[in-house]
């Protein structure tokens, strides 16, 4: 193991790393990248939650205007589904209006298994959405917990160090000491600056997205179930047009 036998006047940061040994040095180095990968991930994180959310907010507020759902959809173009509530609508009514182009005669009975599928379909996009959006939240919560006890490492190497140093020097001086102690000590500090900012940045964002995922969830039950009560009111509506017919073909007969 190296030791350092230059004067310790200047304790900079930088000096302090400098004098550190190799093992200690490339665990430094490892964190203060991870930290600049966490709060990378944090900004960007943020920011698209930012855009998601005003986005969603602008597509609801679309959604609930006078405009039917056909009119909607014909008006949403590619470029207006590149966030997942209106990559949703999309792909349910496309659904929906695929069953409703089948065999005019057989409508009804199509229709009592479209909204389901049409629920499945939404639900199996939502996932997946929502997993390209969790994307990198894992690093957060492993940086987390796994920064402090590499940053304990070169704490435990450091002071290995300065026992090292004592028993070759057979001098317990500060001069001696201080250059171990002070490469464990800024390596515990940041494993602590790699470590907190991940914990904070994955609680915030998993906040973020639980909310997300819900208001999600909630317009995927308010569209099917939209979609369910036009599918009665059609059917109702065959129905009502049915016993028309039969009433009027049973007058023809009687006349």
């Amino acid at each position: 193991m190296d030791i350092p036998v230059a004067a310790i006047n200047d304790m900079s940061l930088i000096d302090l790393f400098l004098q550190a040994t190799t093992f200690v040095k490339i665990i430094m180095s490892s964190l203060l990248i991870v930290s600049m990968i966490v709060w990378a991930i944090w900004f960007e994180k943020y920011a698209r939650m930012r855009v998601l959310r005003r986005r969603a907010d602008k597509f609801e507020e679309a959604f609930w205007s006078e405009k039917g759902l056909e009119d909607l959809y014909r008006n949403t173009t590619p470029e207006e589904t590149d966030h997942p509530m209106a990559m949703l609508f999309v792909v349910g009514l496309r659904e929906w209006r695929r069953a409703k182009d089948g065999d005019a005669e057989s409508h009804g009975v199509i229709q009592l298994g479209v909204v389901e599928r049409v629920h499945q379909l939404m639900q199996v996009t939502m996932t997946r959405e929502l997993e390209r959006i969790e994307k990198y939240l894992p690093f957060l919560a492993t940086t987390g917990s796994t920064a402090p006890f590499i940053g304990l490492l070169g704490t435990v190497w450091g002071i290995m160090h300065a026992f090292h140093s004592i028993g070759v020097t057979k001098n317990t001086s500060l001069a001696t000491v201080a250059p171990g102690i002070a490469e464990a000590l800024l390596a515990t500090a940041i494993g602590l600056f790699a470590a907190i900012p991940a914990v904070i940045a994955y609680n915030k964002l998993s906040t973020e997205l639980s909310r997300y995922a819900a208001r999600l969830e909630a317009f995927v039950t308010e569209f099917v179930t939209i979609l369910d009560r036009q599918m009665q009111e059609e059917i109702l509506e065959a129905r009502k047009s049915s016993q028309k017919r039969r009433a009027s073909d049973v007058d023809a007969k009687k006349k």
